[in-house]
C-alpha cells in the first residue's frame, strides 16, 4: 500500500499496542472513529487526516494500549448514532 507509512517496532513491542490505520469519507468520520478509540483507550491521536492522490476519502492513523484497564464510563461510554442523508 503505497499511501501508509511503514510500521516502526516500537509501536507494536508487546502484546495489548496496536496501531490502526483508518480510511473514512470524510475528516469528522474519521477523526470521530478515532475519539471513540481514545475515549475507552489510551490512544495517540492524529491531529488531522490525510488525503492520497487517486486514492478516495481520508487517511489516519491512530496508536492504541490495550493493557490499560476499562473504566465503567469507558464502557458505557457515548455512541455514534449513524445519520440519515436527507433530500
Amino acid at each position: 500500500m503505497p499511501y501508509m507509512n511503514p510500521i516502526h517496532e516500537t509501536h507494536v513491542s508487546e502484546p495489548g499496542l496496536l496501531v490502526v490505520d483508518v480510511a473514512a469519507a470524510d475528516d469528522a468520520t474519521a477523526l470521530a472513529f478515532q475519539q471513540l478509540l481514545a475515549d475507552r483507550w489510551a490512544t495517540a491521536t492524529a491531529q488531522h487526516t490525510t488525503r492520497d492522490a487517486g486514492e478516495p476519502g481520508v487517511r489516519l492513523r491512530c496508536y492504541l494500549d490495550l493493557r490499560q484497564e476499562l473504566t465503567a464510563a469507558a464502557v458505557v461510554g457515548p455512541t455514534m448514532e449513524p445519520t440519515l442523508a436527507r433530500p
